[in-house]
């Protein structure tokens, strides 16, 4: 008699993209269902902006507060989702949906107060919010993030970390050669127009001041969102595409390699995000997770960088570290 029994599917097969939306539509479908109540109570304008001590110095339309607030709330949802479908199964993504949960529910906490803050007000300038609800937007924020990053389920497990496949390149003594990649990063890509599109508008129609931390946002990402990565007879250099070739951010010379060699990276797991990542004995520039060429520096710590072909790139950096090596033995 055959067994009719089914398997039950890994967390990890979960509609990860619905997973991620979840919140944005728990967020707009209370913001909606508070200014439905309240909307009838509320002054024109409202008290929008709360200095530190919870006095309102800044104003808007009712109807300029609504529009922004939904376009924020579909803003940030397509970013979120946009990241999670282009990968759903990568080993970052429950990072991003649990991101996405703190985000919503940090940014509904604060337009949803506003709202009950501004009820029944006489005098839209003598608005206040109590400085208990910072701590409780705080608290709301952590515990959103925490959910996602339950429901989002189990990243898969780390690789170990092996020490790479090191190999050198059958280069002839009198020849050189030259290797170069580009990296890029679409989510980052995305993100850095993103902030520079909202740091514009609020500069236009705001305040440029309060723009200006989106444009540093978009003048940070977007730099890094595709970087060239070479190895020649100088060492292992990267470099942004967007700018000139003379502007580098991180140069290794040779005199500085011990060894190089190539293996598969896990951002997260290994480095807890994309970007230019710091750890304890190394660091490295990781756009995702897979090949990447790993340096073993002359002073113990180690560098990243993820990248394909890197076995290659690797080779030849041995290759060129050795000659460097005999000729300061010679």
């Amino acid at each position: 008699m055959k067994s009719a029994l089914r398997s039950v599917p890994p967390l990890t097969s979960r509609p990860r993209t619905v997973i991620a939306a979840g919140p944005f539509v728990v967020v707009i479908t209370a913001f909606a269902g508070i200014y439905a109540a309240v909307s009838g109570r509320l002054p024109d304008p409202l008290a929008t902006h709360f200095r530190a001590g919870g006095q309102a110095d800044g104003f808007t339309s009712v109807q300029g507060f609504l529009t922004g607030s939904l376009a924020l709330f579909l803003l940030l949802g397509a970013v979120v989702g946009f990241l999670v479908q282009l990968r759903p199964d990568a080993p970052e993504v429950p990072w991003v949906i649990a991101g996405g949960y703190a985000t919503a529910a940090g940014t509904g906490y604060a337009f949803c107060v506003t709202l009950l803050s501004n009820a029944d007000a006489a005098d839209v300038s003598a608005v206040r919010v109590p400085q208990w609800e910072l701590a409780l937007a705080l608290g709301v924020t952590l515990l959103a993030g925490a959910l996602g990053r339950l429901l989002a389920g189990a990243a898969p497990a780390a690789p170990r970390r092996p020490r790479g496949a090191v190999s050198r390149l059958d280069l002839p003594a009198a020849a050189t050669a030259g290797w170069s990649r580009t990296i890029s990063s679409s989510p980052l890509a995305v993100l850095g127009g993103l902030l520079l599109a909202a740091g514009l508008l609020v500069g236009l129609l705001a305040d440029w001041i309060a723009g200006a931390g989106l444009l540093f946002g978009a003048a940070v990402s977007l730099p890094l969102a595709s970087v060239r990565v070479t190895v020649d007879r100088r060492g292992l250099t990267l470099s942004p595409t967007l700018l000139s070739a003379r502007c580098r951010f991180r140069r290794i010379p040779l005199e500085r390699i011990e060894e190089a060699g190539s293996r598969r990276i896990a951002c997260f797991a290994e480095f807890g995000g994309w970007g230019y990542r710091i750890r304890a004995g190394r660091s490295g520039f990781v756009l995702r997770s897979g090949e990447g060429i790993v340096v073993r520096l002359t002073n113990g710590r180690e560098f990243v960088v993820t990248v394909d072909d890197a076995a290659t790139a690797a080779a030849l950096l041995n290759t060129y570290t050795d000659r460097a090596r005999s000729r300061q033995g010679g």
